[in-house]
């Protein structure tokens, strides 16, 4: 199945369940998208997973089913984007700020249709308290890969249609919910290439207390470059992590 028809899949599809998202959340659709969206949306519908990272899932299917929601609202400052850090005590990643998500549970359904729609928005309310009904999809980008946790990783594009009130719901899963303007991200000065000690290199963004890196950091810098958003940084400047990160 192509990411076409996939994201057809996912739009057409119904959800069913107590507690589920309501169907019309699962809904995938660009109308009444605000203007300065529109880029990112055309973006999603042509976009390769190539042109995303060069982690890919394996051919052979292993991996652990997981999805995000990249989440875009608009603040005091303009267009931001929702991210959380992670508890330091979590087995995977800990401490690193990420977009709301996690792995698929059985009742999310089918990985190749709703079943990413559905997790991202649950394990967004999980994490940070949003109300799911208030948060409109519009897009589904590539399937992505994190050799490091085995997570394949399918990124949902959100539009806050109708913000509530977020923060961390479980301290053991969430240290922090914040919001980063696109303005801080797009800001050259916010900009640097993170150095893991293993020799590894990734873009990484220093905004409100954070330093963003790895799998998040790769798919923010792709969305703002693919939106044409990208304003030209010092790629020399480099920040070095530790090997706890």
């Amino acid at each position: 199945m192509t990411h076409a028809q996939r994201t057809r899949a996912a739009t057409d599809a119904a959800t069913t369940g107590t507690g589920a998202p309501h169907e019309d959340a699962l809904t995938v659709t660009t109308e009444g998208l605000p203007a300065w969206l529109e880029p990112v949306a055309r973006a999603a519908r042509t976009v390769r997973a190539q042109q995303l990272s060069r982690f890919l899932p394996p051919e052979s299917g292993a991996g652990r089913q997981s999805a995000v929601l990249i989440l875009f609202g608009e603040g005091e400052r303009g267009p931001e984007l929702l991210l959380m850090e992670r508890s330091g005590t979590l087995r995977s990643h800990a401490g690193q700020p990420s977009f709301p998500g996690g792995s698929l549970d059985p009742e999310d359904g089918d990985h190749l249709t709703t079943g990413p729609l559905r997790a991202a928005l649950r394990e967004a309310e999980e994490e940070t308290g949003l109300d799911p009904s208030g948060v409109q999809l519009f897009g589904v980008l590539p399937r992505l890969y994190i050799p490091v946790s085995s997570f394949v990783v399918t990124p949902v594009l959100g539009w806050w249609r109708t913000p509530s009130p977020v923060g961390a719901v479980d301290p053991a899963e969430t240290a922090r919910v914040f919001t980063a303007p696109v303005a801080d991200l797009t800001d050259p000065a916010n900009r640097a290439t993170a150095v893991h000690p293993s020799g590894h290199e990734g873009p990484a963004f220093l905004v409100e207390s954070a330093l963003v890196w790895g799998f998040t950091a790769g798919v923010i810098d792709r969305i703002v470059h693919y939106a044409g958003w990208e304003r030209p940084w010092d790629r020399t400047r480099q920040v070095p992590l530790d090997w706890r990160a």
